[in-house]
């Protein structure tokens, strides 16, 4: 108990407290119409996707679920890990195979689809670096360049797009590349986004042979992987040097760098180091942050770190 209240008061200081570095503890996704998250426990959160409901399992949930989430009476699927690891999708009621949901805020619109390893397809906790991304470009007053790298489905690029910048996506998966095309289209979005199907590494790598450069750098990279040519990334080794790759296609006046991070103790501060011994000396500010969203229930789930320089 005593922790918790030091917690509090810690918090409800900040602004008294010289050694308090960050403006914000968590940026909190709260402006969804067609997604929620109705309820969380026991390792799973039970979402609702506009008229489809689901349930995931989330290692950030380690508390006792309030109720039992797999007698949800709309509950159509569940995903269910494996004790080797892996795991599948139950269906418990009829469903579409697939279907689309908004964020109106914005104006955007995105393809969801039940895939393996638990994903559907979209992060709706980064509407909250969306939006922000969204009113940097808007504001800017001029022409935007916009790299995105680890692009998954395009919910950056295309939220980046519909706000005026040119987009360059890149992702390594052909499949998710496309799904990132069908996501703008559906946003209304026909140009302004290049989308290249390849490794980020190599990629950037050409980029600086060519010359080419950026006015922002977006990435969302893997905890761990393999390339092309079975390189290993592990971002606990890798994540600093690439950054220190892509700060050198960055023109001469950026306007943002954005990492955001899903590794499990990879803490806000890192990301904001990393931003700081890369790009400190362009001027400009680094922040760092949790990721979370909030849920039916009153609290708001953890949902990775967000790291941001910004030239402003």
């Amino acid at each position: 108990m005593s922790d918790y209240v030091f917690f509090v008061a810690f918090v409800s200081s900040k602004s008294r407290n010289p050694f308090y570095e960050n403006k914000e503890i968590m940026k909190i996704a709260q402006n969804w119409t067609d997604y929620s998250i109705i309820a969380t426990g026991d390792g799973y959160k039970l979402e609702r996707w506009k008229n489809v409901y689901l349930l995931r399992p989330d290692p950030q949930v380690i508390w006792s679920a309030q109720t039992d989430l797999f007698s949800y009476p709309k509950l159509n699927a569940y995903y269910k890990r494996s004790e080797n690891g892996g795991g599948g999708w139950k269906f418990l009621r009829p469903m579409p195979a697939e279907w689309d949901i908004a964020y109106e805020k914005l104006g955007l619109n995105f393809k969801i689809k039940p895939m393996g390893f638990k994903h559907t397809g979209l992060f709706p906790e980064q509407s909250v670096n969306w939006e922000y991304m969204s009113e940097l470009i808007r504001g800017a007053g001029r022409p935007v360049k916009v790299l995105n790298l680890f692009a998954y489905t395009g919910g950056a690029t295309v939220a980046c797009a519909k706000a005026g910048a040119q987009v360059t996506h890149v992702d390594a998966a052909k499949g998710m590349v496309e799904r990132a095309g069908e996501n703008a289209r559906l946003s209304g979005i026909d140009t302004g986004i290049r989308y290249i199907v390849d490794d980020c590494l190599k990629f950037v790598q050409r980029e600086l042979r060519r010359g080419n450069k950026y006015d922002a750098v977006i990435m969302d990279p893997p905890s761990y992987g393999r390339g092309p040519g079975g390189e290993m990334w592990k971002i606990e080794n890798d994540l600093y040097p690439f950054v220190k790759l892509c700060a050198g296609v960055l023109s001469d006046k950026p306007l943002f760098f954005l990492i955001n991070s899903y590794t499990t103790g990879l803490q806000p501060m890192v990301l904001k180091n990393i931003l700081t011994l890369t790009l400190g000396k362009r001027g400009g500010r680094a922040d760092a942050y949790e990721v979370g969203i909030k849920t039916e229930e009153g609290i708001s789930l953890p949902c990775g770190a967000g790291g941001i320089f910004v030239n402003d």
